[in-house]
């Protein structure tokens, strides 16, 4: 396993992240052979979010893993929040209540990372500096990002976090070989097709430019929770079958070279990885160790129906 140095605020978190957002059903066993399938695998860095299982993920994996000081130094924690029932909120009071029912779920002092889980056009950036602040100071975060975000949302946040000396360090945004929009449009640049379309503010290269590390969410989707590409020879069967050729090549799966996919590009993105079989995850941590060419790359590109002008 490789590991990420992001920017300059923890330099020790593993490229593969693992979800734990299907883990509320399963049984405290199972959750702690999972996590110890990805610690053992080199993963250290697990994303949570309060809405999770309605809160209870967070709670049954402190649970599954018996959450202490001695286990805790184990793991990087990295929880979201401002979804709510009909609505989102990114209010003061809203982000200080949810910080602290996930550290009451979670058995922890603190939390590596929040986010701010999808954009409220309502929020008050005075606000959320205000909460992030107290946060910080209270040492009950350490570090601060969003999710699903494009870059003026964030320059209009970091404006009111730079008075209090806090940076965005992650953005969390949902990217496979079948959704690449950030992607399609830094490549067509100048051209009236439909890949030229810029929808979301050239956000893969304001991401590197501030040195915000992307996270890519639902890897292994198509379109918005629609199905998993692997194996769908029916829609993607090209797709397919060159993913599985690499497979084969490289001696990993195919759950294994989408990842190295994502891994390959030069923005050092970090994949969040949201299986709940631990033998697939032990195999997944394998593209690691993949270093795909160029030319592989583009050809997984374009094997799923992307074009190049």
């Amino acid at each position: 396993m490789k590991y990420l140095n992001i920017k300059n605020k923890i330099t020790n978190a593993s490229e593969i992240s693992l979800g734990m957002m299907r883990i509320s059903g399963m049984q405290l066993k199972e959750i702690d052979e999972l996590v110890k399938t990805a610690l053992d695998n080199g993963i250290n860095f697990f994303d949570h979010a309060d809405i999770y299982g309605g809160g209870k993920c967070e709670e049954v994996f402190a649970n599954a893993i018996d959450m202490n000081p001695s286990i805790r130094k184990k793991f990087i924690i990295q929880t979201k929040c401002g979804i709510r029932s009909g609505f989102f909120d990114f209010s003061k009071e809203h982000i200080l209540n949810s910080v602290d029912g996930s550290l009451k779920r979670l058995k922890t002092d603190f939390i590596d990372v929040l986010l701010l889980h999808r954009p409220d056009t309502l929020m008050e950036p005075e606000e959320v500096a205000e909460a992030f602040d107290i946060l910080k100071k209270n040492g009950k975060v350490k570090f601060f990002g969003v999710s699903n975000q494009k870059p003026y949302q964030i320059e209009l946040l970091q404006k009111y976090l730079n008075n209090v000396g806090i940076e965005i360090i992650i953005n969390q945004l949902q990217l496979s070989v079948t959704h690449t929009g950030m992607i399609d449009s830094g490549i067509n640049v100048n051209m009236k097709n439909g890949n030229s379309v810029n929808h979301d503010g050239d956000i893969l290269e304001y991401c590197r430019l501030k040195e915000i590390t992307i996270q890519p969410w639902s890897p292994f989707q198509y379109g918005f929770f629609e199905g998993a590409f692997l194996g769908n020879l029916e829609k993607f069967p090209k797709l397919n079958e060159v993913i599985d050729k690499y497979a084969k090549q490289y001696s990993v799966t195919n759950s294994a070279i989408a990842i190295a996919w994502l891994l390959r590009h030069p923005a050092k993105m970090q994949p969040i990885v949201g299986s709940t079989n631990k033998t697939r995850v032990a195999e997944i941590c394998k593209a690691s160790e993949v270093n795909l060419t160029k030319k592989e790359w583009y050809e997984i590109y374009l094997s799923a129906g992307n074009i190049l002008p």
